[in-house]
């Protein structure tokens, strides 16, 4: 590591230290509020910092005693700002000023001594995490004490399971390994955990076709149960489900590409042209059905269908998924070896009756040995195009035939074109 640095790293230093300076004085000057640190303190903290850090770069003796004086200091200040707190009548004295003031100081070592976004991203994450004070306390509300454990307990799980897996089949029936079944529910609870949190956090807010769109990466089928139910049960509501249930499809499209490329990226290729293409046209179908609807008021509770989803990470979700993974698999290696293309493909329109992400990923994991790229992609879009269809008879049950027809009928159509591009796929 040399031992002058370049020009570039001290004007970068100097740029993010002046940057965080006036994040933080701009902050704090908006609150009425005055605390040490600011445009002058933290750029001199950095400079301190990385000279300090440049006298010895190998014991860090002098950038550690530095550390300790700037430490001593904080901690002298916190102490009188508590001991003032019930003279201002401040209900938390908060750790923010201190640690932001220890973080311009280290951040002249880091500028130094790390990569360029390593210094940009400490520092963009710092600004934001102390500017951003309201939004982060108001999520934290939103979020309930459950869904956080749920949360952990995956974790721990995802943690301490995973590596312990062997990656190699345990049975002769099947070529999915244990850890490609545990990284399936992963990838797919992941996404849809992802989903159920923004709408969550967005409902209060969101309007029906911002909910739809992510209700279609958690779960297309859940989404258009739920939109049909609500169009029978006010009229008012129904343009807008027409259109979410169009846009939930178009986003599921997307949302299995996304996936299939994580595990099997050549199979991606394969099937890139033909989902983004479908995906793209089921967005445009469901913005044209929402352009040129009826008017309607704007529903009261946005909500509903974030509501009616459970979460994802739950353990009992979690324990189906894995069960349907692995029955999936079993049935079709069986179905593979016995009946070949043509048995994968009728096995793929009947799994699209049900949770085509455990068919899905089977064989973007290479679940049934032998069979080519072309015949995995059109058995994928098969399964996608019985999915609609299904989609589709859900929504004609649940709203009824005549306020379900545009939708019902957008279904058909991006269904058929799935059939035809599984047929071009697996002819290729």
């Amino acid at each position: 590591m040399p031992t002058v640095p370049s020009w570039t790293s001290l004007a970068l230093l100097l740029g993010l230290s002046f940057f965080f300076g006036l994040a933080f004085e701009e902050f704090y000057r908006r609150s009425g509020e005055e605390r040490p640190g600011g445009v002058r303190t933290f750029p001199l903290l950095a400079i301190g910092g990385g000279v300090l850090y440049l006298l010895d770069t190998q014991h860090l003796l002098p950038f550690t005693a530095g550390l300790l004086v700037l430490g001593a200091w904080l901690f002298a200040f916190y102490r009188e700002r508590v001991r003032t707190r019930d003279d201002k009548n401040e209900p938390n004295v908060g750790l923010m000023v201190p640690l932001c003031n220890m973080q311009a100081y280290l951040l002249g070592a880091v500028a130094l001594a790390f990569p360029a976004w390593m210094a940009v991203g400490v520092t963009v994450a710092s600004v934001l995490f102390f500017t951003g004070r309201e939004r982060l306390h108001d999520l934290a509300r939103k979020v309930e004490m459950a869904e956080i454990v749920t949360a952990g307990q995956f974790l721990i799980l995802t943690g301490l399971v995973l590596p312990l897996l062997p990656d190699q089949p345990v049975t002769t029936l099947t070529h999915i390994t244990p850890r490609q079944a545990w990284l399936a529910l992963l990838a797919v609870c992941s996404v849809s955990y992802a989903s159920y949190l923004m709408q969550r956090v967005l409902a209060p807010t969101a309007g029906d076709l911002w909910m739809a769109l992510l209700g279609g990466l958690y779960s297309s089928t859940a989404t258009t149960v739920v939109l049909a139910r609500r169009a029978r049960s006010d009229p008012g509501l129904v343009p807008q489900a027409r259109a979410g249930i169009t846009l939930a499809t178009a986003v599921m499209y997307l949302r299995a590409l996304v996936i299939v490329c994580v595990f099997n990226l050549p199979l991606g290729k394969v099937l890139a042209p033909a989902l983004a293409t479908l995906g793209v046209a089921g967005l445009i179908t469901g913005a044209v059905q929402y352009r040129f609807a009826p008017p309607s008021r704007k529903p009261a509770e946005p909500t509903a269908a974030a509501a009616a989803q459970r979460n994802p990470l739950e353990l009992g979700t979690a324990a189906v998924f894995t069960g349907l993974f692995i029955i999936i698999s079993l049935v079709s290696t069986w179905v593979g070896t016995e009946f070949g293309r043509s048995g994968i493909l009728a096995l793929a329109a009947v799994v699209g009756i049900a949770d085509i992400d455990p068919f899905v990923l089977n064989l973007a994991q290479g679940g049934v040995a032998d069979l080519s790229l072309g015949v995995a992609a059109a058995a994928i879009l098969v399964a996608t195009a019985s999915n609609n269809l299904l989609k589709a008879t859900y929504a004609t049950v649940f709203a009824g035939w005549r306020t379900a027809l545009p939708a019902v009928a957008a279904l058909a159509i991006l269904a058929m074109l799935t059939v035809v591009a599984a047929f071009l796929v697996g002819s290729g």
